[in-house]
């Protein structure tokens, strides 16, 4: 069976809290790890009242403490954002305390509106043009290196699992030229997601730490006990993209019966575009579209973005995919 992780937004549920949604995220990860996912990444956003998990980090702190094999990673840190020597401080720290467990996505783009570069103090398209030469830096953070004089005592040899992430080409050139996994954001901007893996195969050159290319594509997931059922489920993400498109983000919605049949056409072509690649249903249904993405991308692993309005439909969907995934063939 192919590896499956999960990716958290650490989503903030309508008349909920940051507090109630760390919670969540907490029992979701605890959930995954007793179902054998491999891996359980948050993201890193800015500025969005329904997403909580901007300070990764910290986050990951949390959650590897009430986890005790499950990897956990930032899926990822938007390194333009930071510099180098703070990030390696941060997740040479987290290795410390979690060790063999910690990874590290990398991603160029900000992970919000250009409001933000104020608020950082940064000249973000600046740091976005220095990327490349960021990851180089960090990497040899880790290696022990002490880039421009300046030691990290935290983060010299720690053993962090760094990959590169995109939803366009450039990841997939950077990764391939340093020779680290790479992983696609096909959950919300699948477009580029065939020409990106494979200008990564092609183009891949070994490193100390991966011999091979090693692909990771991320998947709507979300399983119940029918097909209908299910949708009903997703409408809660449904209505995220669409505000979020609509330049109108917000907390997530409880869910809405037909959702997608009340749009207005141009809404509902973009809603039907930008979540594509999906699977939701049945866990039979589930399984069928995982598997039919997988044939077409050939990845190495899956990576599934889950976020319902009922918690516990959540943890269910994650446990019915795992069960549904764990059944022999015929």
């Amino acid at each position: 069976m192919i590896p499956m992780s999960v990716l958290d937004l650490v989503t903030v549920r309508e008349d909920g809290t940051v507090a109630e949604a760390l919670d969540i995220s907490v029992r979701t990860a605890q959930a995954a790890e007793r179902a054998g996912y491999r891996r359980y990444w948050v993201a890193e956003h800015h500025g969005m009242d329904g997403i909580a998990g901007g300070a990764t980090s910290v986050v990951l702190a949390h959650l590897g403490n009430a986890t005790s094999t499950i990897r956990i990673g930032a899926g990822g840190i938007m390194l333009p954002n930071h510099t180098p020597y703070v990030i390696s401080e941060q997740f040479g720290t987290l290795a410390a305390l979690f060790p063999g467990r910690v990874d590290l996505g990398l991603g160029r783009a900000p992970g919000a509106d250009g409001r933000l570069a104020h608020a950082l103090r940064k000249d973000i398209h600046a740091a976005s043009e220095r990327f490349p030469n960021d990851v180089v830096e960090l990497r040899a953070r880790f290696q022990g290196q002490a880039a421009g004089g300046v030691p990290s005592p935290q983060a010299a040899g720690a053993n962090v699992e760094m990959w590169i992430l995109g939803s366009s080409l450039f990841g997939a050139q950077l990764a391939a030229m340093l020779g680290l996994p790479y992983a696609f954001a096909s959950h919300f901007a699948p477009a580029a997601l065939d020409d990106a893996a494979r200008v990564y195969r092609e183009r891949f050159e070994p490193s100390e730490t991966l011999a091979k290319p090693h692909f990771m594509a991320a998947i709507n997931v979300v399983a119940a006990d029918t097909d209908e059922e299910a949708v009903y489920l997703s409408s809660s993400t449904d209505q995220s993209f669409v505000a979020l498109r609509s330049g109108n983000p917000g907390r997530l919605k409880p869910p809405v019966r037909d959702y997608r049949a009340g749009l207005p056409g141009a809404a509902r072509a973009m809603l039907e575009q930008v979540r594509s690649v999906s699977a939701v249903g049945s866990p039979a249904t589930v399984r069928q579209g995982i598997e039919d993405f997988v044939a077409r991308t050939q990845a190495d692993e899956l990576i599934v973005s889950i976020a319902t309005y009922d918690p516990e439909a959540q943890i269910r969907s994650l446990e019915l995919t795992m069960d549904a995934m764990k059944q022999p063939v015929g």
